[in-house]
C-alpha cells in the first residue's frame, strides 16, 4: 500500500478528492488516503466468480438486491472509507444514501447485505480492521475468502489452509464459521447457494 496524503481527511473530503476515472483504486484509512493494487489474477477471478454466482441467485429468485460494480463503504464514523471486492446491496435502502447518485458510496449498514473480500497481502486489513468496521456497522453478513492462507496460524490452523469464512452477525457481534474443500457454504444471505469452498478456491 502507498500512502498518498498525510494529512488527516474526512469521508466527505474523500469523495471530492476522489480522481474521476481513476485506474487505480484508493481507501481511506484512520484520515489517511491509501491507493491500493488493483486486483490481479487469482484474487480478480475469485471475486468475479463469486460476484457472478450472487448475480445468479439474485436474478433467479427475484431478489430486491443489486450488486455495483464499484462502491465505497463508509467505516469508523467517517475516518475510513473502503472498497470491497464485491458488495449485494438492498435496492430498497439506496434512495436513503445521501452520497449514492454522486459517488456510489454507502454509509447505512442496512443498505449492505452481503460484503466480500478476497485476502491478499495486506490479510489483516480483511481480518481485523474491516471485520471490526463492518461488523460496527451492523452489515448481516461478511465473506473473508483465503483462498492463498495469507491470513495468521490462529485463523488458519498449523499448517495454514485456503479457508472461507461466513462471518454472520448475531447480536451485534460476528460468529466466524469455516468452510474448506468440499464443505458446502452456508450463506444467510443466500442459502440457495449450491458452492463448496473447494469451487471457489479453484475458480
Amino acid at each position: 500500500m502507498i500512502q498518498v496524503l498525510k494529512k488527516p481527511v474526512s469521508f466527505d473530503e474523500f469523495l471530492e478528492w476522489y480522481p474521476e476515472n481513476s485506474e487505480v483504486r484508493y481507501e481511506l484509512h484512520q484520515g489517511v488516503i491509501i491507493e491500493m493494487p488493483k486486483p490481479r489474477g487469482k484474487h480478480s477471478d475469485v471475486a468475479g466468480f463469486l460476484t457472478l454466482e450472487a448475480g445468479a441467485l439474485i436474478r433467479q429468485l427475484k431478489l430486491p438486491y443489486s450488486i455495483p460494480k464499484e462502491c465505497t463503504v463508509r467505516a469508523d464514523e467517517g475516518e475510513s472509507a473502503y472498497e470491497p471486492d464485491g458488495i449485494v446491496l438492498d435496492r430498497q435502502e439506496i434512495a436513503n444514501e445521501p452520497n449514492w447518485e454522486r459517488a456510489s458510496a454507502v454509509e447505512n449498514g442496512k443498505t449492505i447485505k452481503l460484503i466480500i473480500e478476497v485476502v491478499s497481502t495486506n490479510w489483516r486489513d480483511d481480518y481485523y480492521k474491516k471485520f471490526a468496521a463492518y461488523e460496527a456497522l451492523g452489515i448481516p453478513e461478511y465473506w473473508i475468502v483465503d483462498c492463498a492462507a495469507l491470513g495468521a496460524r490462529r485463523f488458519l490452523g498449523d499448517p495454514k489452509q485456503p479457508t472461507f469464512w461466513v462471518c454472520e452477525l448475531v447480536e451485534d457481534e460476528y460468529q466466524m464459521n469455516l468452510f474448506r474443500g468440499n464443505d458446502r457454504i452456508i450463506s444467510p444471505t443466500f442459502p440457495d447457494l449450491q458452492l463448496t469452498a473447494a469451487q471457489v478456491f479453484q475458480a
